[in-house]
């Protein structure tokens, strides 16, 4: 018998069983999405035995593959495998929502008491312990996906096409994705990932059932953010918020990290929503909360809404703006999984995706190069400039800030030495930055 045959049937694991599994999921979604993996993993493979080990993989891969929070999409995934589209819903929605109101308080309490030293000084200690986590991000994904000249090289490309050429980043993951199938198809040395899924299995899905799902999932995705358009104007800041934060999730593949440098320079340069030292405490919260770190999307869309509330309560439009980020960001989502699972599954066995998912997951290394250099020249120094040549971002060495430095090596030091984890590694530098601001005080 294989492994696949002892898994449960669609309707075999009782629905009320699976809720409190996904209930146990979203409250212990902390740590970023390996950490989120890893739990879900524990719970559905290891422990209850709902899915295979390959089947698990298998949805990771695609879920990595989709623009999107790659954790939330395999929680949403594992519930439709178990009950369909309201297990996905029930297993997506319960996963967000933790994160959502925790972030929520938090963005209240960061613009209402931010001034104070205590709250300013956390902030201010939890930027070099992100700054720290991201590089910890960076070593272990380097590890697991640079095995290759060939990946080394995709990578080192991603990074010099956005932090030289300034390429626009969707366009980064397109490549990516086509190089990783030319060279497994090609069989090029280094460039074919090495999943050994099982053979097909799966009825290819209706044609007219994935335009039904394309369709409706379309209208409840929009139909709010346009009526909120024809409600409050299309230049209103939630307008705005809506649609870029759509279009984002578009293109937010690699998860958080990944596309944080491209969020960064919209909604900080050109739009001027928040300033770079908002966007690393915004980050710090959702590496606090639990949920999926690309959250941080909420805290961006509370500042843009609270600095720009038209004739609503500063706080009320925090509030909304909150609310309408999170619907842009997540919404498709669901969409994604509805639309996509069946086929997967009918693909089962098939390389093409694995081996797109190579290439983009090389990519994505370079871009996390990109986001450190980002974290650290906003964290470590007080002042950046341009090199005008190529218009590259660069420190000004004056403006260095030494407690940041001493706090971003301490945590690095937690992290990489000692292998303590990040929750304990944020409160460290929470504390380190709050007893750094009570004494300058």
């Amino acid at each position: 018998m294989s492994e696949d045959d002892r898994e449960p049937r669609l309707g075999d694991v009782p629905f009320t069983e699976a809720l409190v599994v996904w209930v146990r999921v979203a409250l212990l979604s902390f740590g970023g999405p390996a950490g989120q993996i890893a739990v879900m993993r524990r719970l559905l493979v290891d422990e209850k035995r709902w899915l295979s080990e390959e089947r698990f993989l298998h949805a990771l891969n695609y879920c990595m593959l989709l623009p999107g929070p790659e954790a939330q999409q395999l929680a949403t995934y594992g519930g439709w495998l178990l009950h369909r589209t309201r297990g996905g819903l029930i297993a997506g929605t319960l996963f967000v929502l933790p994160g959502f109101l925790s972030i929520l308080v938090l963005s209240v309490l960061y613009v209402e008491w931010g001034a104070s030293p205590v709250v300013a000084g956390l902030f201010f200690g939890l930027k070099p312990a992100v700054l720290a986590i991201v590089l910890q991000a960076f070593v272990r994904l380097s590890r697991a996906m640079l095995t290759s000249q060939a990946r080394r090289l995709i990578a080192l490309s991603a990074f010099l096409a956005l932090f030289v050429f300034h390429v626009p980043f969707p366009w980064i993951v397109v490549v990516a994705a086509l190089l990783g199938w030319w060279g497994g198809r090609e069989a090029v040395e280094g460039l074919r990932s090495q999943d050994q899924n099982a053979a097909t299995s799966s009825k290819r899905p209706p044609l007219g059932r994935s335009f039904r799902v394309l369709a409706l999932g379309l209208a409840v995705w929009w139909a709010p953010i346009l009526a909120l358009g024809a409600i409050l104007g299309t230049s209103s800041i939630y307008a705005r918020e809506a649609v870029f934060f759509s279009q984002t999730a578009m293109v937010t593949f690699g998860g958080a990290y990944a596309v944080l440098s491209y969020i960064a320079q919209r909604a900080v340069e050109d739009f001027g929503w928040l300033a770079p030292g908002e966007m690393l405490d915004g980050l710090g919260l959702a590496e606090t909360t639990p949920g999926p770190l690309v959250q941080v999307v909420q805290f961006v869309g509370f500042l843009g809404a609270y600095r720009n509330p038209g004739a609503l309560d500063p706080i009320w439009a925090g509030v909304l703006g909150s609310i309408v980020v999170t619907w842009a960001t997540f919404a498709p989502c669901f969409l994604w999984i509805f639309l996509g699972a069946p086929y997967v599954e009918w693909l089962r066995g098939r390389r093409g995706l694995a081996d797109a998912l190579a290439g983009v997951s090389s990519a994505v290394v370079g871009v996390l190069v990109h986001l450190a250099l980002w974290f650290a020249h906003h964290t470590l120094f007080a002042d950046v400039a341009r090199w005008t040549v190529l218009e590259i971002e660069v420190p000004v060495l004056a403006s260095i800030r030494p407690v940041a430095v001493v706090l971003a090596l301490a945590c690095a030091l937690c992290l990489f030495r000692l292998r303590w984890g990040v929750p304990a590694t944020l409160l460290l530098g929470a504390l380190g930055g709050t007893f750094w601001q009570l004494l300058a005080a």
